[in-house]
């Protein structure tokens, strides 16, 4: 399997889950989740879910200062429709890593452990997801605009080309690169990531 290094030079986000203690999966349900696998989860890689995962991240951070973010603890909220435009994606990857589910996740083991209805869709907030411990109830409410990471001019011209199967392989190859490094800079550049992500802590 074959991917840009950038994947793996991302901060991976470290987390605490007890259903994964409880059932042996993780020792002291200590876990890592990469940006990799939150790249597979989605199926490719792009600004939204850069943007997904940074929000995650920070946002947990800001809750948890001196703690483990704690999997399966946290409600996620999304401002927009679940349908509505990249509104889907961004629950999913932020989902994954916090381990919110809407009405179809883990109901739990007699009482305890349960995963469901902690993601919900048109919650009204000023921005755009909104993540809130369930055991203090601190919330966190976070919006993200990549718009000051512009994309290589060349981008567009070889995407609509790409899109009408009229690119060379080289063009494709191309493309891709220059898509996957907006991509890096948006992760790896942290002095911009204060104007990317806006964040208001309850």
């Amino acid at each position: 399997m074959q991917y840009p290094d950038f994947y793996t030079q991302v901060p991976n986000i470290k987390l605490y889950d007890p259903l994964s203690e409880f059932l042996g999966a993780f020792a002291e349900g200590e876990l890592e989740i990469s940006y990799l696998e939150c790249v597979k989860l989605a199926g490719h890689s792009c600004p939204t879910v850069a943007g997904a995962y940074l929000m995650a991240q920070l946002g947990l951070q800001a809750l948890y200062p001196e703690t483990l973010p704690e999997r399966g603890s946290i409600k996620v909220e999304m401002r927009d429709a679940e349908n509505a435009g990249v509104t889907g994606v961004i629950a999913n990857v932020i989902g994954f890593i916090t381990g919110a589910n809407a009405a179809g996740g883990f109901k739990g083991i007699q009482g305890h452990f349960s995963r469901d209805n902690l993601l919900a869709f048109d919650v009204p907030m000023q921005g755009e997801v909104k993540l809130t411990r369930l055991d203090t109830q601190q919330s966190v409410t976070l919006s993200y605009d990549p718009s000051s990471v512009p994309a290589d001019p060349m981008m567009q011209p070889l995407m609509g080309k790409s899109l009408k199967n009229l690119a060379s392989q080289e063009e494709k190859k191309t493309f891709g690169a220059l898509w996957q490094k907006r991509v890096e800079a948006i992760l790896l550049t942290t002095d911009i990531h204060t104007q990317i992500i806006t964040m208001i802590k309850d």
